[in-house]
């Protein structure tokens, strides 16, 4: 990155480029993405490749997320689950898990509290 020089500054402000400005913002999501990147390779050590890649969804399943597949159903994908099983697990109905698979229902807190710990993963992996 270049010198970036302010345009103004006050005691409580600095006036910069907005081209010194988008450069401080990418510089910043570039150290941010590296510290993530960083420790995740950590936690990869820490808990072993197979351990630690089994709570990540593959390439295919996110490339799926990414054009709007309901959650729950790609970690039940990923888990080798059919629904029956996961509803079991979840102790909800069947009928309800294929509603939140659907998109017809959001699913309760509850529901989803209990789907996530069926699938070992955080809630927050359940919705967007």
């Amino acid at each position: 990155m270049n010198a970036i020089t302010p345009l103004a500054e006050t005691d409580d402000t600095v006036t910069l480029a907005k081209s010194d400005y988008q450069a401080l913002l990418e510089a910043f999501e570039d150290a941010a993405d590296s510290s993530a990147f960083l420790a995740a390779r950590a936690e990869e050590a820490r808990v072993g490749k197979e351990i630690y890649r089994a709570n990540c969804l593959p390439a295919e399943l996110v490339k799926r997320m990414l054009a709007g597949e309901n959650l729950v159903r790609l970690w039940r994908e990923h888990r080798g689950l059919t629904g029956k099983e996961l509803a079991a697990a979840a102790e909800i109905a069947p009928a309800y898990l294929s509603e939140i698979e659907n998109g017809r229902k959001p699913g309760s807190v509850d529901a989803l509290a209990k789907i996530a710990k069926a699938l070992c993963v955080a809630i927050d992996d359940l919705v967007v």
